[in-house]
This record gives C-alpha cells, structure tokens and sequence, in this order.
C-alpha cells in the first residue's frame, strides 16, 4: 500500500499530528534546524540571504530535523531526519520507519496491530508492528526492556 508522500520534516509533522489527533494523543514537537539550534540560516555565503543569485534561498539546504514526543501509553517518541529517515520509539524499543509510513506505522500501534512474540527456546521475544500493505516491523525485546504495557502484548 502506497502512503502519501511526505517529503519535508514539516509535512510528517503535521501529518503525525494529525494521526495522534485522531486517536485523541497530544503531540509536542522539538525542531532542530541547521547544524545546530543557533543556526537561522536567514543569511546567505554573500551576506544578503540570497545564494548568488542562483534563484534558489540557502533556506532550501537548511537540515531539518525534528523530535515528536506523543503523550498516552505506550509511550511514543518520533525523531524525524533529514533523508527520509525516521525511528519510532514504542516503550523504548526502537523502530526503523521509512518517513512516509509513520503515521500508518502509529495509526496500526494506536488500533491495536501490535504483538509481542515470546519464545521458549531459544528464548527471544520480538515485538510485531503490522501496518497494512507492508511487512511487519520486528524489533527484539531484552528482559529488561520489559514494560506493563509490552508485556501484556506477549502471545
């Protein structure tokens, strides 16, 4: 299944937002634009906020990434990167998330599409994210990692 394209930091952004906003979660959003936080951007190599004259604003190559800490249980943190990178955090077990498929990627956590696997022997367990359309996203789980919320997924 196709999800739309999100192809700036901005735009899953607002489209995390409003995932979270369907199941009723509160969303709030740390930005880190530049190579660091003090960096604006606003002035261009020639000091007129222009990049010579090119047509295009040094805005245009500003690294945008941001941090997205997602209120309810389990609790969720969504750092976006640059290259259409995203990992996605679930009780602290991490996610690696092509950037357009975040918001199905929760929609499926949020609706329930979520399962932890636990085996006897070798004894492993494995938390199961299946978003609809795509393979299932697999992350291992220590016995330390072991939350109220993961542990009452095991099947």
């Amino acid at each position: 299944m196709s999800h739309p394209p999100l192809p700036t930091t901005q735009s899953a952004v607002h489209a995390i937002e409003a995932m979270a906003a369907r199941h009723g979660r509160e969303v709030r959003a740390q930005h880190d634009i530049g190579r660091d936080r003090t960096f604006a951007g606003l002035v261009g190599a020639d000091g007129t906020g222009s990049s010579g004259g090119s047509g295009s604003s040094e805005l245009d190559a500003i690294p945008h990434e941001a941090l997205l800490e997602i209120a309810g249980r389990p609790a969720v943190t969504v750092r976006l990167f640059v290259h259409d990178e995203a990992v996605v955090s679930l009780d602290g077990i991490a996610f690696d998330v092509p950037r357009d498929s975040v918001p199905a990627f929760l929609n499926s956590v949020w609706t329930g599409l979520v399962h932890v696997k636990a085996r006897t022997f070798p004894p492993s367990t494995t938390m199961v994210v299946t978003v609809p359309g795509e393979d299932g996203y697999r992350e291992s789980v220590g016995v330390h990692d072991l939350t109220p919320w993961i542990a009452g997924l095991i099947t």
